[in-house]
């Protein structure tokens, strides 16, 4: 299994999105910009429906890996974006977000990690797969915000050190200590 990273610079996911739009597609654009936003883990986002998002202001589920109930709020200018993306696609209310091309479910996990795999190596971007978004939208979140505990809430981790560790903060500040370490 591959150790997937955080995608650090906004840059980079600049390249990222214009990569998905490029040699992807729309849909891949949209999964890719909602989990970084949002911090879902890949099973749930791909189990949202277009109702999920669209109806009231938070998204409410019972994640898949721990069975508890999350509710997410959904930031303006994403429900903008999605009901562009929603009005493009011509999807209903009952809709999967992310529709497969085969049969009437989702993307699997498979094929959003190939998308991802593919726009990022489109990009020269690496250390991407489906845990990248939500590893992203964490570390982003933290670097607005410099808040662990509740970052940590919201991922629903533990303790502050995994939430830290999961980030790539750990390494991040270790890098930065070794860089200036020479005698």
């Amino acid at each position: 299994m591959k150790n997937v990273q955080p995608i650090r610079r906004l840059d980079h996911i600049d390249k990222m999105k214009k990569s998905l739009l490029k040699y992807c597609s729309y849909r891949d654009y949209m999964m890719f910009s909602i989990g970084i936003n949002i911090g879902l883990r890949i099973g749930d986002l791909l189990q949202l429906r277009v109702k999920d998002i669209l109806e009231g202001t938070h998204i409410v589920i019972v994640e898949q890996k721990t069975e508890k109930i999350k509710r997410f709020l959904v930031n303006p200018q994403l429900r903008k974006e999605v009901r562009k993306y929603v009005r493009k696609m011509n999807l209903k209310n009952e809709n999967y977000l992310f529709p497969s091309r085969k049969g009437n479910g989702p993307i699997t996990r498979v094929q959003a990690y190939r998308v991802l795999n593919k726009a990022a190596e489109m990009a020269d971007i690496p250390d991407v797969g489906t845990h990248t978004l939500r590893k992203t939208f964490g570390y982003l979140h933290y670097q607005k915000f410099k808040d662990i505990a509740l970052l940590q809430q919201i991922l629903n981790h533990s303790n502050p050190k995994d939430t830290m560790i999961y980030i790539g903060l750990t390494q991040d500040l270790m890098d930065e200590t070794l860089m200036d370490f020479y005698y």
